[in-house]
Parts: C-alpha cells; structure tokens; sequence
C-alpha cells in the first residue's frame, strides 16, 4: 500500500508524460499495482485509517502518481450516506463522448501529487462516456455524470501528462461558461 511519502510530486517528469498502454493479460506487477491503487483510495477515505497510515483522502489515483507510466486508474466516488456512486480500476481509459454543457466543482480540485492549494474552476464536461479494460480485459463502457465524471477526467488526464491546473483559466480563474454548471 501507498503511502503518502510514496506519492509522485509535481515536479517528477513521470506526472508531464503520456502513459504507456499496459498489455493483458495483465503481469503480477500490473495486478499489484492495480489492488494497491485502490487500497489506498479506500483507506484513504475511512477516518481512522487515514490517521493512522498519514493519508489525504483521495477519489481517484492513477499509476503515474505512484511512479509508474501505465494507462491505469483507481476511481472511488462516495455518494450520500456511505454509498458509492462510482468504484472501479480504469485500464486504457479514453473519453469517446461529452457533453457539450461544462461543470466544475464549486470548491475547484485538489491533487495528491500537488501539495498546494491552486485556486480556480477547473472547466470540464458535465457528462461523459468512457471506454475501458478491467482486470480481466474486458472492455467496458459507462456514462457518467456531475461529480464521478469529473474524477474520472481527473484521472484520465494524469495518463495524458496533464494536471488540473492546467485547466484553469490564467486571468480569470473563477470564470465558468454562462450554461456551465458548478457542482456543490
């Protein structure tokens, strides 16, 4: 399990490359990889475990934040009242559809591999529909929407090299399209 001292920082080049796509059937480092992922982000989110272990809660955590320039992802959106809305190990994501209405999340985003706070919308589409492998390589399809949509794109664009600040606009970093929605 990762720690947060084990969690690439802005800065690494690894976080600034587009990720290899990863073969199946999957190796033992890539099933490793893919159960420590989500562990983390699951003990990440219980309160006394995140105490114990040093972590920031996280929703989403991708292989090059750990060191690792592989197409592979961790998602786990809570909902209301301990139920999850979203849970799963994204291998080779990619967005095959958007909306055109934007969304961003009220409160902007934050990053485990970024230390500081970086205020502003982070404009991206309200709804989404990826294609990914599983871990049995399986592909799969979802539609997604409001606050998972978003994290999944998060995640998505970490495999692209691309970080969540870049984003958000320069000069007007509190600007959101006048249809744009702004998710609590």
């Amino acid at each position: 399990m990762y720690l947060m001292k084990d969690i690439t920082r802005d800065g690494d080049p690894v976080l600034r490359k587009r990720a290899a796509k990863v073969q199946f059937p999957l190796s033992e480092a890539d099933q490793q990889l893919a159960h420590d992922l989500m562990e983390y982000l699951v003990i990440s989110q219980d309160e006394e475990e995140n105490k114990k272990y040093k972590l920031r809660p996280g929703v989403g955590l991708a292989a090059p934040q750990v060191g690792v320039s592989e197409c592979m992802a961790a998602v786990l959106v809570p909902g209301p009242d301990d139920t999850i809305l979203f849970q799963e190990t994204l291998i080779n994501p990619v967005i095959i559809s958007n909306s055109v209405q934007d969304a961003a999340l009220s409160e902007g985003e934050g990053c485990l591999s970024v230390d500081k706070d970086i205020e502003g919308y982070v404009v991206r589409h309200d709804r989404i529909t990826i294609r990914y492998q599983n871990l049995d390589g399986e592909t799969k399809k979802v539609r997604l929407k409001n606050y998972a949509a978003i994290v999944c794109q998060h995640e998505i664009d970490h495999l692209n090299g691309i970080l969540f600040y870049d984003h958000i606009n320069k000069k007007t970093p509190f600007k959101m399209t006048p249809e744009g929605v702004l998710i609590d």
